[in-house]
C-alpha cells in the first residue's frame, strides 16, 4: 500500500524502525537515569527543597496568582490578535492595491521586530502618553507587544491557508454567481480554518509562553515572575523552575488537546475540508455527483 507522500514500509523497514525505536527509548531511559543520579549527587532531591511546593501558601500566594495573570494576558492577546490577523491576512489578498500594499507593509514590519522590543516600545509609549498606573502599565505593554507580533504572524497563516485551497473552489463559486466577499466567507474560510488550525494553535502556544518575557523585562507579575518571588522566599531556585515548567507543559498540552478535539469535530461536521481526495475516492465522488446532478460541479 502506497501513499501520495511515501511508500508503505516493507518487512525489513519495519524491523529497522522497531530496532531504532527500542534503541531510542533505551537511550532516553539512560539519559533520564543520569539526570536523576546527578540531581541526587548534588542534593537536589532532598524533600526539604520540594516540600514548600506541596503547601497551599506557595500556590495561593505566588504560583496561582502568577498563573492567573499569565492566562489573563494571553487571553487578551489571543482575542485581539486572532481577528486582527484574519483581517490583515485577507487584506493582503485584496484586488485593490491601496488595500493590499499597506496591509503587507504592516504585516512585514511587525513580523520583523522581536516581540520583546515591541513590549519595550509599548511600555515606553504608555509611560510618555498615557495616565496608566505603574501596576496597569506592564499588562498593557505585554498585551500590545503580543498582539502586534502575533497578529502579523497569524495574518500570514491565514493567507497561506486560503491560498493552499484548490483554485477550483474559487472558480466554482464565481461560476454560480457568488461575489468575492461571499466566496471568501462562505466557501474559502470555512475550509481553510480546518487546515490552518494546527498552525494557529502553535502560535497561540507561543503567545502563552511569550508572556514570560513581560515578567522578566517589565516586571509583569505572571507565572515566571511569581516563581522568582517564591524562589527568593523559599531559596528553591532549581525546584521552582521545574514546577513552573511542569505548569507550562500542562497548560500548553491542554490547549493543543482542545485544538485537536476541535479540529476533529470540524472535520466530521463538514462534507469537505478542501483536502485532495485519493484517486479511488475522487472517482467514486465524481461518479456519484455526475449521476445525481448530471454534471460534476
Amino acid at each position: 500500500m502506497t501513499s501520495v507522500l511515501y511508500d508503505a514500509p516493507g518487512t525489513r523497514a519495519k524491523r529497522r524502525n522497531l530496532l531504532l525505536s527500542v534503541v531510542f527509548f533505551v537511550l532516553l531511559a539512560l539519559f533520564l537515569w543520569w539526570i536523576w543520579q546527578t540531581m541526587d549527587d548534588k542534593g537536589q532531591l532532598k524533600w526539604s527543597l520540594w516540600e514548600p511546593f506541596t503547601t497551599s501558601q506557595a500556590w495561593t500566594t505566588y504560583l496561582l496568582p502568577g498563573l492567573r495573570n499569565t492566562l489573563k494576558a494571553a487571553a487578551l492577546a489571543m482575542v485581539i490578535a486572532l481577528p486582527l490577523g484574519a483581517f490583515f491576512g485577507i487584506a493582503r489578498m485584496s484586488d485593490h492595491r491601496w488595500v493590499r500594499v499597506p496591509a503587507g507593509m504592516v504585516v512585514e514590519f511587525f513580523r520583523a521586530i522581536p516581540v520583546l522590543l515591541l513590549m519595550l516600545f509599548a511600555n515606553e509609549f504608555y509611560v510618555r502618553s498615557s495616565n496608566l498606573s505603574s501596576e496597569e502599565r506592564p499588562l498593557y505593554a505585554v498585551v500590545t507587544g503580543l498582539v502586534l507580533y502575533n497578529a502579523s504572524v497569524l495574518a500570514e497563516i491565514v493567507r497561506a491557508g486560503i491560498l493552499a485551497l484548490p483554485k477550483g473552489q474559487t472558480e466554482a463559486a464565481f461560476a454560480i454567481g457568488l461575489r468575492k466577499g461571499q466566496t471568501m466567507t462562505s466557501i474559502l474560510l470555512p475550509q481553510a480554518v480546518t487546515a490552518m488550525l494546527p498552525a494557529i494553535v502553535s502560535q497561540l502556544v507561543v503567545i502563552v509562553k511569550d508572556t514570560a518575557l513581560g515578567g522578566v523585562i517589565l516586571a509583569y507579575p505572571e507565572l515566571l515572575n511569581a516563581r522568582s518571588t517564591a524562589a527568593a522566599n523559599y531559596a528553591d531556585v532549581f525546584q521552582s523552575f521545574i514546577v513552573v515548567a511542569a505548569i507550562y507543559i500542562v497548560l500548553n498540552f491542554a490547549l493543543t488537546s482542545f485544538a485537536s478535539w476541535l479540529e476533529g469535530r470540524l472535520r466530521r461536521g463538514k462534507k469537505s475540508t478542501g483536502a485532495v481526495l485519493p484517486a479511488d475516492d475522487a472517482g467514486i465522488a465524481g461518479t456519484a455527483a455526475t449521476g445525481v446532478g448530471g454534471a460534476a460541479f
